[in-house]
């Protein structure tokens, strides 16, 4: 009998670059170019979009503009669903007065990365995520949970998966749905992904994962792919290859949204994206903040982009 490899028809696409991409930039952003960019993404088709951090200016100067850039856009996003990364209560307290009705709480898998990012242990950093539950349970706003160094940490190493089952477990506790598990620093590979997909799959079948791959070493796509075996239908991009956690060492960029439709558009997998126009976006994104943009499609193009002057086939003289 002959075999195939199973895929979900259609996955959705989170595009994080006004996040997690304007993040790693060092030079500021200038407001109004952050909404030409979110604009822009919006005609793409992405259905799914992470709109800013609404973290202390101090801790992440770029996104200090983080109310004004959604309260000038939120209301051309109705058919967006829009959600912003939240450190705690003040946090979701701006984004919720910003207009956002969905925020993802940051939370680390290991103790060093934690310290590093929240100074916090993981168990006390989960705990201290307790009022913005309260706070959301009390506005009727969703929380999605994260997990960022999931697979792998700068300082740690290979995240055991029993560690991760614990996060999960008391993220169920609290009520959580959805969880993105992120590779931070690109450490992870196919078979560790598949492998504890099919762990958390098992203890947590209720839950929705979300997969946010770093292409720091060339694994992204690949570890997509064995997501992909898993039946997860829920990725996170940037476009043109943007991103990078400033709290992690040797952190580059998200797997680039254009690579990602791509690839899954190769595959006969719906995306309700349109390529060519992503493209367009990468390429107007990389000239209006001035970063070389790093995806496949930026140097190559489609596959689908066939060359107009085929060879002959006549026999080439040497002169």
């Amino acid at each position: 009998m002959e075999k195939s490899l199973q895929f979900p028809e259609r996955v959705t696409i989170c595009e994080v670059a006004p996040r997690d991409g304007f993040q790693s930039i060092s030079e500021f952003i200038p407001t109004a170019n952050k909404v030409k960019v979110i604009r822009a993404l919006a005609q793409t088709g992405i259905s799914s979009l992470e709109i800013s951090s609404f973290v202390h200016p101090r801790a992440i100067p770029q996104l200090k503009d983080a109310e004004e850039v959604v309260r000038t856009v939120i209301d051309e996003l109705e058919s967006v669903d829009v959600r912003a990364l939240v450190p705690n209560l003040r946090g979701t307290e701006r984004a919720v007065g910003a207009g956002v009705k969905k925020v993802k709480t940051m939370l680390s898998a290991t103790d060093s990365h934690s310290l590093s990012n929240a100074n916090a242990t993981v168990a006390d950093a989960q705990q201290k995520q307790t009022p913005i539950f309260d706070y959301a349970a009390a506005n009727n706003i969703e929380v999605m949970g994260s997990i960022s160094v999931a697979f792998g940490c700068p300082f740690e190493g290979v995240v055991p998966v029993e560690r991760l089952v614990e996060i999960v477990g008391r993220y169920d506790s609290m009520g959580v749905r959805e969880i993105s598990l992120a590779d931070t620093t690109g450490m992870a590979h196919p078979k560790q992904v598949y492998d504890t997909l099919a762990v958390l799959q098992e203890v947590f079948p209720h839950i929705a994962y979300s997969m946010h791959f770093h292409n720091t070493r060339g694994m992204a796509l690949a570890n997509t792919l064995a997501a992909l075996e898993q039946g997860v239908t829920l990725y996170d991009s940037s476009i043109a290859g943007l991103g990078g956690c400033p709290y992690a060492p040797g952190a580059t960029g998200n797997v680039a949204t254009e690579d990602l439709a791509h690839m899954l558009t190769e595959m006969g997998i719906a995306t309700g994206t349109n390529l060519n126009r992503l493209i367009e976006v990468a390429k107007e994104v990389r000239d209006l903040i001035s970063v070389p943009g790093d995806s496949y499609m930026l140097k190559a193009g489609p596959s689908s982009c066939l060359h107009e002057d085929a060879p002959s086939g006549q026999e080439k003289v040497e002169e």
